[in-house]
């Protein structure tokens, strides 16, 4: 199909993105200006773009089964069929063919500047072309018989400057009439359209006669040998295909490959088998982590005394001791340790909660000696917690990301401390050396080893480190980038529908020596990516490596086929980009000594405000709504081998003096769904690996993870779940002319839900207002809340003209955990902010309670809440609920980057929660309010923020980074909605109170949503969850005080990044649920009141819905 679109032709513009039609279209600002482009929907099809009057319209131009072409346009109008495009074209330069406005004006082609070639990245395999010097493009072309006879030529001169002495004279002769005769028949055979070169094959069944040979004659006992190790692992196993050793006849280095593949194969079995006989390097539970003991201090009325904890991981206990060699009397095994409360403000202060034998809880406070020591502690109590934890299936990973430019150079022997995130940066505490990862995902760039042997060095490096013989998901290579992805034997049941991929990026979009290599998998539930990526080098270069982003983004063939209309980065739970991404710092080259001044000083925040790549996040132009945890370790590039003291900045070059100043170009990035957990633990580089001009970087995580959920309720009788989404509202930058209407994709239900066309309203700016007014009831397969709060819905907004998208985002089903909640996501589409969406979302599931994560087993608290420091008391009286849950900032669509707020591209009206830990709330702990802008993801706030309490700011940890307030709606958002839709009574099981008959029974949206990332106290929500109704709010009179909906405060003005302290507020017992609405009081004098003019009331558009 692709030669039917020649790229001489003028209105030929290849793959290029649907926004990017648009743009040029408007820049020709003619009516009747076109071009077109294939087809982001119908492989093989193409889209016509036409302007007029400043809109853009799109036909599609399909193929039928002769590969005839036709245009879908205008209804009446004959359809005619067309051989070739340019046929197409001139017909359609004629008025009245079914388009808005005929053919004019063809809009050409913007040319793409292509990388240029750098000597040292091309692979050594290919061989040097240095073919006559009259092969130039604008030379008249060769005839076929003349490329022969130069090719012969060449090769036969190469071949006379050659020592053949040590090669027999028949092979020697063989080679000579090859080049000589066959290599001009191989040519013509593929002129013919015969690409098997005969003449090749039989040159090298010639000189591999004796070698395939020895292959037939050794390869049935190969065959014999593997096939006894199978049945020893596996009784029964069928008969071995016999096909190697039957077929002689096949290719020589097909052969040779199955060979090795069997004997790679024979050695692993064989390996396997002995080390499980005799118990060694067994799996994960005989991997041992060694006993560690940590020496703190236990403050005790104003006393400070010197205590030991010992951790023994392996038997799940902690040992509380006075001495390092005392008595190991007093412990407490796994299941009595309730919870690990990080101070906020201090960073060496941790919290123990334990449940004593008479179901009392102690808290006892310690300090470490340093921040990492406390770390390190926490990772330990994680790893018991998870390694005795009763659940069948894990709710959380770890997963150790690591990326490396080795230079071509092989690496040294020791590189553990890669593995182990040793070296700068966020590092990892050495009592954490022991605990393994369960995934190690390594990318590797410019790698001079072959897969085998790279993948080797990497599992007896973990091996070492571990004692685990970890085994391999995938692993993928384009040319010199590698990515391999190795997993614990335990988990090897719990991975499936593993793909790879590659795209090249290189020169004109077609060598290998710039690309990415990708690997994605279902972990159980839940969906992993992981691309490495090595994008075009030169500090000037930038625009082309965001290009490089782009073309990756769109052509990498990663994740579930269903979702053809997502790219990666909606494909993905999770999705990790990493590798040599090439950005730059970008100063003068003049500044090179005062880089590598800040550098020792380590000051290194004016150059990264300098960092090309976190320039470009900032604009929006790559790595839309991607994290990257904060930079603490020095520029990873360019170092003079063999030493990490000297950066080498200046490289000769025939140009001149080319500087390469030192940047931070090997990068890791994550991109995870809404309200999932995510931790990143380390992030820093080696500083003892020095083959390289590179140092290898690490990066760490702490993943929540779904599992593959088998109800267990009777289906016949649990309830019918339900999702209902309505009140959508898309604003969408673009001039296209066209209808849109919405698609909703998940894993949670059976088939992809469509909504029928929105009302479409243009605005001034160019963008559209599209309103989808009717609701959408979403049936998931399983109604239990366990299985539907870890569930995403995919949504996208496509054109009714070319199914096309035209944006794509996502919404947390856990957002909606309690009520009707609204929502505001960024639509994006190959990475490009395309527009908005807001709308509400409710569900509908069974009875039934999610059980506690995992990773909600550590917290972070503020300083100032009132605690007992030792003392027992009722495990029903008090709740171990002082602490703020901060563990995962991306919850809140909040980054913490260098102390600015990212926009994470989605926020919720989610209400706070109250779930202490040991299930009882006391009375203090529901008077008192909770900041929404710290919940963890299962909704546990753990924080009570009571009288006078003012929000900490979260710039004192080093390991958090800073906290900031997030973004709310925007200033030009319309609140003026069209079929406005309460949600169905049959979602809620909340009753009308007694003293407002009218109230509706039901929540309603409200006029104004705010994000969950405010970091403000919020009023505490009542028990049953009553969102206002749609009108105007007014002064409570006593009967109807307790109903009135708790808004979030407005936001004020502040420097970006810096929350302003909340001045004290009086507790205001009208949202209390312990009080009947009948009963409460009024509200107080001086109480401020909610201004009419505050939330004016929505003049309701088009037809009532009843």
């Amino acid at each position: 199909m692709r030669n039917r679109m020649p790229s001489y032709q003028p209105w030929c513009h290849g793959n290029i993105t649907r926004s990017k039609a648009e743009d040029l279209l408007s820049k020709a600002a003619r009516d009747g200006s076109f071009l077109i482009r294939d087809s982001e929907s119908i492989q093989g099809a193409y889209a016509l773009c036409v302007l007029y009057q400043n809109c853009v319209y799109t036909y599609r131009i399909l193929p039928n089964e002769d590969k005839k072409l036709s245009v879908q346009a205008s209804e009446g109008v004959p359809i005619r069929f067309f051989c070739m495009l340019p046929e197409l074209v001139e017909a359609y330069y004629s008025p009245n063919m079914g388009l808005v406005t005929h053919l004019q004006y063809p809009v050409q082609r913007e040319e793409e500047i292509d990388e240029e070639p750098e000597s040292n990245n091309l692979p050594p395999q290919l061989p040097p072309r240095n073919f006559p010097a009259n092969d130039v493009k604008d030379s008249e072309p060769k005839s076929s018989e003349q490329a022969c006879k130069s090719l012969s030529d060449t090769y036969l001169m190469r071949l006379q400057q050659m020592d053949l002495s040590i090669i027999p004279e028949e092979h020697q002769m063989a080679i000579q009439e090859y080049f000589r005769i066959s290599v001009c028949l191989d040519a013509e055979q593929v002129q013919n359209g015969y690409p098997n070169l005969p003449g090749l094959k039989k040159l090298t069944m010639t000189i591999c006669k004796n070698l395939n040979s020895e292959i037939s004659r050794i390869l049935p006992a190969l065959e014999v040998f593997h096939r006894a190790l199978d049945q020893q692992l596996s009784p029964g196993i069928g008969y071995f295909p016999r096909q190697m050793s039957a077929d002689s006849g096949q290719c020589i280095s097909f052969r040779l490959e199955q060979l090795t593949k069997l004997l790679y194969s024979i050695e692993d079995k064989a390996k396997s088998s002995v080390f499980e006989s005799i118990g060694y390097e067994g799996g994960h539970r005989k991997s041992l982590i060694p006993l560690v003991t940590f020496e703190v201090k236990q403050e005790s009325l104003g006393i400070s005394t010197k205590m030991f904890l010992k951790v023994d991981v392996e038997n799940g206990k902690l040992y509380f001791k006075k001495s390092k060699d005392g008595p190991e009397d007093k412990y407490f095994v796994h299941n009595k340790i309730l919870k690990l409360v990080k101070s906020q403000k201090m960073p060496t202060k941790l919290a123990i909660a334990v449940e004593t034998e008479k179901e009392k809880i102690l808290r006892k406070e310690f300090g470490f000696d340093n921040t990492k020591k406390r770390e390190g502690f926490c990772q330990l109590l994680q790893q018991m917690k998870n390694k005795h934890s009763e659940k069948p299936e894990p709710d959380m990973i770890t997963v150790f990301v690591g990326t490396w430019n080795m230079g071509n150079a092989a690496p040294p022997h020791n590189i553990n401390s890669w593995f182990q995130c040793k070296g700068l940066g966020k590092t990892s505490d050495d009592t954490a050396d022991h605990i393994p990862h369960d995934f190690y995902v390594i990318g590797s760039q410019e790698d001079p080893l072959g897969e085998r042997e790279w993948a080797d060095t990497v599992k007896n490096v973990l091996r070492n480190i571990t004692n685990i013989s970890f085994k391999q998901v995938a692993i993928h290579t384009l040319w010199n980038i590698r990515i391999v992805v190795l997993a614990k034997p335990e988990h090897e049941n719990r991975i499936s529908h593993i793909f790879s991929d590659s795209v090249k990026t290189g020169i004109a979009n077609t060598l290998g020596n710039k690309g990415a290599v990708g690997v994605s998998f279902m972990f159980n539930g839940t969906s992993f990516g992981f691309v490495n990526s090595h994008l075009t080098s030169g500090s000037e270069k930038k625009l082309r490596r965001n290009q490089n982003y782009t073309n990756i983004l769109r052509f990498l063939n990663l994740g579930d086929k269903k979702l053809n209309p997502f790219d990666i980065t909606h494909r993905f739970t999770h999705l990790f980009w990493l590798g040599d991404l090439n950005y730059r710092v970008e100063f003068p080259s003049t500044e090179a000594e005062y880089i590598v001044t800040k550098i020792k000083q380590q000051q290194y925040q004016e150059l990264l405000s300098k960092d090309q790549l976190s320039m470009e996040r900032n604009d929006g132009k790559v790595f839309l709504h991607f994290d990257e945890e904060e930079i603490t370790f020095p520029p990873t590039y360019r170092f003079e081998r063999d030493t990490r003291e000297k950066y080498a900045y200046t490289k000769a070059k025939a140009t001149g003096t080319k500087y390469n100043l030192p940047s931070w170009c090997d990068r890791v990035l994550w991109k995870s769904y809404p309200l999932v957990h995510v931790v990143c633990q380390a992030y820093g580089c080696t500083n003892d690996i020095m083959t390289s001009d590179h140092s290898p970087l690490f990066a760490s995580f702490e993943v929540g993870v779904a599992s593959q959920f088998v109800s267990k309720q009777d289906p016949n009788s649990a309830p019918q779940g339900g999702i209902q989404i309505m009140n959508c509202v898309a604003t969408l930058l673009t001039k296209s002319k066209t209808k849109f209407f919405i698609e909703y994709h998940s894993s949670c239900l059976e088939v992809t839900v469509k909504t029928s066309e929105g009302d479409n309203m243009e605005h001034s700016d160019g963008s559209i207002k599209v309103w989808f007014g009717n609701q959408v009831e979403l049936t998931p397969i399983i109604s239990d809340p366990e299985y539907l709060l870890d569930q995403h819905i995919l949504i996208c907004v496509k054109s009714t003209d070319s199914d096309e998208s035209y944006g794509e985002g996502c919404v947390a089903l856990r957002a909606a955990q309690s009520s009707y909640t609204e929502f505001q996501i960024t639509l994006t589409h190959h990475g490009e902010k395309t527009g908005t969406l807001t709308g509400g979302i409710q569900l509908r599931t069974s009875e039934g309670k999610p059980t506690e994560k995992l990773y909600d087993f550590i917290k972070v608290e503020k300083d100032d809440t009132v605690t007992s420091k030792g003392k027992g008391c009722d495990a029903n009286k008090l709740s171990v609920t002082q602490a703020h849950d901060i563990s995962n900032p991306s919850y809140m669509g909040v980054s913490f980057q260098r102390g600015t707020v990212t926009d994470k591209g989605w926020s919720y009206s989610m209400p706070p929660k109250n779930l202490p830990i040991a299930g009882q709330v006391n009375k203090e702990s529901k008077k008192s309010g909770y900041d929404v802008g710290t919940r963890s993801p299962t909704g546990k706030s753990l924080n009570p923020i009571g009288e006078g309490d003012v929000v900490s700011e979260m710039f004192d940890n080093p390991l958090y980074g800073s906290m900031g307030r997030a973004h709310g709606w925007g200033k030009d958002q319309d609140h003026q909605q069209k079929d406005h839709l309460t949600p169905d009574p049959t979602f809620t099981t909340t009753k009308p109170p007694d003293g407002d008959p009218d109230r509706p029974p039901v929540p309603t949206p409200r006029n104004r949503s705010y994000t969950c990332s405010e970091t403000r106290p919020q009023p505490p929500t009542p028990a049953t969850l009553l969102p206002p109704a749609h009108k105007k709010p007014v002064v409570p009179s006593r009967s109807e005080g307790g109903m009135v909906h708790n808004r979030p405060p407005l936001p004020s003005k502040s420097r970006p990044g810096v929350p302003e302290p909340q001045a004290p507020k009086p507790r205001d017992y009208r949202d209390n649920s312990e009080l009947p609405s009948k009963h409460r009081p009024p509200a107080r004098p001086g109480q401020p009141q909610p201004h009419r003019d505050m939330h004016p009331e929505v003049p309701k558009m088009g037809r009532s819905v009843k």
